[in-house]
């Protein structure tokens, strides 16, 4: 790996290239990195970089938590390895380059609270039983003018959703993504102007999960950069202001075996396919905690805004956080894969990943029966008739988050003991600062963090 590091500077450091980042996510979804010279490169491939344990228990706003006992000391540090064959010029940024990194403990050795090494485990788990995934993200996000301070007062396109004529006043940030995320080794499935304020969505084809999670973080410097280049900047945050539709990150996922698309089925998903679909309705209140676990993510998920806030599964029901897209006739029946609606830019991407992973699964070792799909909008019915179905609303609360993702054995093997106590600290601590503030105030301090 250091020849192939060495090389590669060599080539980026002839381009013009000056530095690299080393990119990880924490606990809070929260992008963190490390910007290393082109001819560091090579060491830091050998012998990492180093950095504090405490990034692990970073609360969303910037705050140390020490109540996680394995963490409780300001003492101790990790090495932070480049992933070299992820390693990418940013077309946006062209003095440097940008790689995901891996965090090991001071010898090399794993460190139990590496996000990206969570979801290696679970990929490799998955293939020894012989199940393959695909993954593709869609992002959502707000434009606003550089320097705003937030995006009501300042939005960057004043609609309408889904215009062409959203978009002319954004054409040359519109031109900067689609060549940027192909210099940067992505692609752009599609763009449009969304329904919130100002909003845009892109989305991402589908990859292994540990590549897509990789693709989210690159995709989000990409936009970033973009954004900042012709004078704007850009919201990720699950809500820009109470009342408005959020930002979702919606999570596309197919499973596989033999190379058959176990979700395929010309009247939904059978067998395997159901049971993986069974497996995430299950654990669905638990994942949301990982998927859509900040203070704003909870007042995301309203019924009436295709957020989803009860735990079903429907066919192309965009109200259901479990959403089935079957395959067709025209796009053929590979194409089917199921969408978890519930997951947000505050979730790490990995974590959310493993912890879906896990779930769906859990499913299909055990070989989890399906329910009937819904294709109503459960909050337009009677309590009772929400109960003799088993439809519930998802968490409304951090205590009731924590208390259901304490409640999944899956989530938690998946994630490990370590991750799994720094993660409920952290989000404990976010809790704790949002408690007695209100929503427009927890909102516009999230606005800008991811």
């Amino acid at each position: 790996m250091t020849k192939a590091a060495s090389a590669a500077a060599k080539d980026l450091a002839a381009a013009g290239v000056l530095g690299v980042h080393l990119s990880w996510a924490d606990n809070n979804g929260i992008p963190r990195s490390r910007i290393v010279p082109i001819s560091g490169l090579a060491g830091a491939a050998a012998c990492g970089v180093g950095a504090t344990t405490l990034f692990a228990v970073f609360d969303s706003h910037d705050r140390i938590t020490y109540s996680h006992p394995e963490l409780g000391t300001p003492s101790g540090d990790i090495r932070l390895v480049p992933v070299i064959e992820r390693l990418r010029r940013l077309a946006g940024q062209p003095s440097l380059a940008w790689a995901p990194a891996r965090q090991v403990a001071g010898d090399g050795s794993p460190w139990p609270y590496c996000q990206r090494s969570a979801l290696e485990r679970q990929a490799a788990e998955a293939e020894r039983e012989g199940l393959a995934f695909k993954v593709g993200f869609e992002i959502e996000f707000a434009v606003s003018p550089a320097g705003s301070s937030d995006v009501a007062t300042a939005p960057g396109h004043a609609g309408p959703a889904y215009s062409p004529h959203a978009l002319v006043p954004l054409d040359d940030f519109v031109r900067a993504l689609l060549h940027d995320f192909e210099a940067n080794g992505l692609r752009i499935g599609q763009l449009h102007a969304e329904y919130g304020p100002a909003q845009l969505e892109l989305s991402l084809p589908a990859a292994d999960p540990v590549r897509a999670a990789d693709d989210q973080l690159l995709a989000r410097q990409t936009i970033h950069a973009a954004a900042h280049a012709h004078g704007l900047r850009v919201s990720f945050a699950p809500l820009v202001s109470p009342q408005a539709p959020g930002n979702g990150w919606h999570l596309h996922t197919s499973v596989w075996r033999d190379g058959r698309n176990l979700l395929a089925g010309e009247d939904g998903p059978t067998g395997e396919g159901a049971a993986y679909l069974a497996g995430l309705l299950r654990d669905l209140g638990a994942l949301t905690a990982v998927t859509a676990p900040s203070v704003p993510s909870i007042h995301r998920l309203r019924p009436g805004y295709f957020a989803s806030a009860y735990t079903f599964w429907g066919v192309e029901n965009r109200e259901a956080p479990l959403r089935y897209v079957p395959g067709t006739a025209m796009v053929g029946a590979d194409h089917a894969n199921v969408e978890l609606k519930p997951c947000d830019a505050s979730a790490n991407p990995y974590l959310a990943l493993a912890a879906l992973l896990a779930a769906g699964r859990g499913g299909i070792a055990e070989g989890l029966e399906l329910p009937p799909a819904v294709d109503a909008d459960p909050d337009t019915w009677q309590e009772s008739e929400r109960q003799a179905l088993g439809i519930v609303r998802l968490p409304s609360s951090p205590s009731e988050q924590a208390r259901l993702l304490e409640g999944s054995p899956r989530i938690r093997a998946a994630l490990g003991e370590a991750l799994f106590g720094a993660f409920r600290a952290v989000r404990a601590s976010d809790a704790e600062w949002a408690e007695h503030k209100p929503i427009e105030q927890v909102v516009l301090a999230h606005l800008w963090r991811y």
